[in-house]
């Protein structure tokens, strides 16, 4: 029953050093989505710190696949030193992953504030042109979004670029792409995204910020059973340093 028990530890933990493999990639990849993302939003933001979250999940993705090369050699070497460097390190990461998620939900209660402050000074600063970053970002959210102004399209009358263009319209970037013929013209308000930015760019950081939280749920989940197995790998190891080897079917002195 201890030869089995031991066995199987050692089977899910080399199987799941290949999980963490799979899991630094995707951890990496969603630490990139945030940065990418945050690229398009980052006029809506004078601070940064949407960004901590995902330089940590990089950084504990990076980790993660020097933890699976770790841990797949412990394992089938059965090393002690190994093991318990293995734990510790899954610990280390573990811990992180948790202050990953506790940043990530007050980080997530901070976007709405933060985007309520900056996007009527990034509307103010409008001017219509394609070599402007705020105009740039503003027609970009407003095309992917499918939004109009910050509460609906009628605030662009409140806008510099509406009063000094004097032609009564909005950005084309706020016409609906079914309408070909539009030129944002408000005496056509059919033609325009009827909802505003604001609630919208707040929608899309809070989902960004909670992939992140899960990501890291997901992960540290997946790192307890991991120390687990370790741990029962260890323990059996201390008490009968005799047994069969997972791959080699030899005894251990």
């Amino acid at each position: 029953m201890g030869q089995c028990g031991i066995t199987s530890s050692k089977t899910v933990l080399v199987f799941l050093n290949l999980i963490f493999w799979a899991a630094a990639g995707i951890l990496c990849y969603v630490g990139a989505y945030v940065f990418i993302t945050y690229d398009d939003y980052d006029h809506f933001f004078e601070d940064v710190y949407t960004l901590i979250p995902a330089i940590i999940i990089i950084a504990v993705g990076t980790l993660l696949f020097i933890i699976g090369l770790i841990g797949c050699c412990a394992t089938v070497r059965e090393s002690r030193c190994g093991l318990a460097t293995f734990v510790i390190i899954l610990l280390l990461v573990f811990v992180t992953e948790v202050i990953v998620v506790v940043l990530g939900y007050i980080y997530r209660a901070k976007v709405e504030d933060e985007v309520n402050r900056s996007i009527q000074k990034v509307y103010n600063e409008y001017n219509g042109t394609n070599t402007d970053a705020p105009s740039r970002a503003i027609d970009y959210v407003q095309r992917q979004l499918h939004c109009c102004g910050i509460h609906n399209y009628l605030d662009w009358q409140n806008t510099r670029w509406f009063k000094e263009s004097r032609n009564n319209s909005v950005p084309v970037s706020c016409c609906k792409p079914s309408v070909a013929t539009c030129s944002g013209s408000l005496t056509r308000p059919g033609d325009l995204y009827p909802e505003g930015c604001e609630a919208l760019v707040v929608k899309k950081m809070k989902e960004i910020m909670m992939h992140v939280i899960w990501a890291a749920l997901t992960f540290a989940a997946i790192q307890m059973l991991g120390m687990l197995c370790a741990c029962v790998v260890l323990c059996r190891r201390g008490r009968d340093p005799a047994y069969e080897l997972l791959v080699t079917g030899g005894t251990y002195a």
